[in-house]
Parts: C-alpha cells; sequence; structure tokens
C-alpha cells in the first residue's frame, strides 16, 4: 500500500492542471472586444459603487474581484445573492452598477434578482462561460467568459472557468487603475499597514533618531573624539558640526578606513581634515520611500536630517529596514 502511494505522481497532476488553467486564461485574449470595453467605460463613469455577486465558487472570486476593485480606486463591495434577496439589496442605489459571475448563467438565486435590479434603474455586468444564458440575455452588457474544460478530471469542479473569470476581473481592475492614473500613493491610501503602505506614509521623521541618539562632533575636535562618538551612537557615521551647531561634514566607516590605511594619528587629527564635506542632508518631511530612493541612488548607508543648517536627526539603511520600507 505504501508503495503504491509513493508511486502516485502529484506533480505530473499539478503540472496538467497548470496547463488547462494557463490555457483558458490565454485563450480569453482573443474573445476580448466591445463588450470588455463597454464594461470597463460603464464602470468608469459610474457615480455610485460596483455592486459584485455570485454563488458558490463565483461567489468566492467575487468576493476578490470586489476587493481588488476597492483597493485600486473602484468602489466596490461584495453581496451574497441569497443575503440580497432578503434585504440586502436596500444597500444598491439606482446610481450604482450591478456585476454579476456566473460560469452558467443560469443560478437560480442570481437569475431571480434580476427583475428587481432592473426596476431600480441599475445597470448589469454579467460574466458567464454560456453566451446564450438568462444573464447573458438580461443584462446590459455581457462579457463571455469561456473555458474549453475544467481542470477537474470529471470536468466538475469549477477551476479553469473561476480562474478565467478571476482573471478577466484582474483585467477590468488594472484597466481602470491605469485610465485613472491611480499611482502608488493612492494605493497606499489603502493599504496602510502594508510595506507599500509604511514606504508611501512613513516620513523621516517618523524613523530617524534625535537628541542625544545623533553622533555628532565639532570640525575642531580630534578623530579620536569622533571614533567615540560613532561607536556609541551605532549608526556607522558621525556628523560633524561647526560651532553655531551647522552641519558641515560627515565622517563614515568608510571613511575611517581609508584614514586608517593612510595611518593618520587620531589622537592629533582634526575632524575638518578627513570629514567629507558639504554631506548629502534631507528634511524630516522627506517620506520613507523617498529616503530610500536616495540612499540608492546616492550609494550611501546613511542620511542626516536637518532643519535649514541645524542637524535634528540622522538615520541609516538599517533603520529603513526595522521600519519596513525596503
Amino acid at each position: 500500500m505504501g508503495t503504491e502511494k509513493n508511486k502516485f505522481d502529484y506533480i505530473n497532476i499539478a503540472k496538467r492542471v497548470l496547463d488547462i488553467e494557463s490555457s483558458a486564461i490565454a485563450d480569453l485574449k482573443s474573445g476580448l472586444g466591445k463588450s470588455f470595453t463597454n464594461a470597463c467605460e460603464l464602470i468608469f463613469n459610474c457615480n455610485g459603487k460596483i455592486i459584485v455577486m455570485g454563488l458558490g465558487k463565483s461567489g468566492h472570486i467575487a468576493d476578490k474581484i470586489a476587493a481588488t476593485f476597492a483597493s485600486t480606486g473602484t468602489p466596490a463591495f461584495f453581496i451574497h445573492p441569497s443575503e440580497a434577496i432578503h434585504g440586502d439589496l436596500g444597500m444598491i442605489d439606482n446610481e450604482d452598477i450591478v456585476l454579476v459571475l456566473s460560469n452558467s448563467g443560469e443560478t437560480e438565486e442570481i437569475v431571480s434578482l434580476i427583475p428587481v435590479i432592473k426596476r431600480m434603474g441599475i445597470k448589469i455586468i454579467a460574466l458567464t462561460g454560456n453566451k446564450d444564458s438568462k444573464l447573458s440575455h438580461e443584462a446590459d452588457i455581457h462579457v463571455h467568459v469561456l473555458v474549453k474544460e475544467e481542470a477537474c478530471p470529471m470536468n466538475l469542479a469549477p477551476t479553469a472557468s473561476t480562474s478565467a473569470a478571476l482573471a478577466i476581473g484582474d483585467a477590468i481592475a488594472v484597466a481602470l487603475l491605469e485610465k485613472r492614473g491611480f499611482t502608488k500613493e493612492d494605493f497606499a491610501k489603502s493599504h496602510p499597514g502594508g510595506s507599500l503602505g509604511k514606504q508611501l506614509l512613513l516620513s523621516v521623521e517618523d524613523i530617524m533618531h534625535t537628541g542625544a541618539e545623533i553622533p555628532a562632533v565639532y570640525e575642531t575636535d580630534k578623530l579620536a573624539s569622533g571614533l567615540i562618538e560613532m561607536s556609541e551612537k551605532a549608526l556607522g557615521m558621525t556628523v560633524v558640526i561647526d560651532q553655531k551647531d551647522n552641519l558641515v561634514g560627515i565622517f563614515t566607516d568608510g571613511d575611517l578606513r581609508r584614514t586608517l590605511e593612510n595611518k593618520v594619528d587620531i589622537q592629533n587629527t582634526c575632524m575638518k581634515d578627513v570629514m567629507k564635506k558639504d554631506p548629502y542632508a534631507i528634511k524630516k518631511e522627506t517620506l520613507a520611500y523617498n529616503a530610500v530612493a536616495k540612499i540608492q541612488d546616492k550609494k550611501i548607508t546613511s542620511l542626516i536630517v536637518v532643519d535649514g543648517k541645524k542637524v535634528i536627526g540622522a538615520l541609516n539603511i538599517h533603520d529603513l529596514f526595522r521600519a519596513g520600507v525596503m
């Protein structure tokens, strides 16, 4: 018995499933036409929300499509057809559009809602695999999502058909995203907890070291003092300031290696003689993702934050990693 189980070829079956589903999605391209464009235009010009419906496996796909719409600039939410029949239709108004998914186009719970939705003056877009179905004929716009076969060997379990419907939903969402000029900043507003949200909503002020945590020495201080400051503050550098506390330079770990190679006397050499003058600095309002871009562009590991010429903060690449923006 154990030997037979070991011979079962899971990989070969998985490859067959992926071949069938990827082929089903690829075949959709040749069927794209005026109905797809009309569906996109209708949704783009909608003054209300997009109500997405589906039952069973199509319901799960509909729920995901609604979530994708909502996070990419198209207000949308999912309503279960059974719940709609029992009161949730009250969540829909006449400025909304209903997008319904049904592979057969004959799903009873959805078909029974069509007359009610039409009486409300609401436009209906249907995604079905059957262009001669009740739903395809009753919808204002029908997008044909036909697949040749399911990945299920009995051709019963919704597999390729649900993948195809999801792909068309994604295609609509992305087409609308580009039509609207939806940006990373727009995306971050609906994803404040994600890494992209952190990149685009966090500012340098939120993660920089301040006060006594900033490694700083005067330009007249000896190099030995600078090394102690760098060691204690552990940011891989120290800023160098003048007697008015204005930024005049920076001394980094890389500068230290080069200085030691030249056998410089650390007890008698002043910081102004070994520092890099006019270092790159940013403002506290700078967004974290811009800080990342500057670090990568300048090929540096630390940033100095200034208000005018005054040093008010410092951070390094590790701070950006810890904040989840790299």
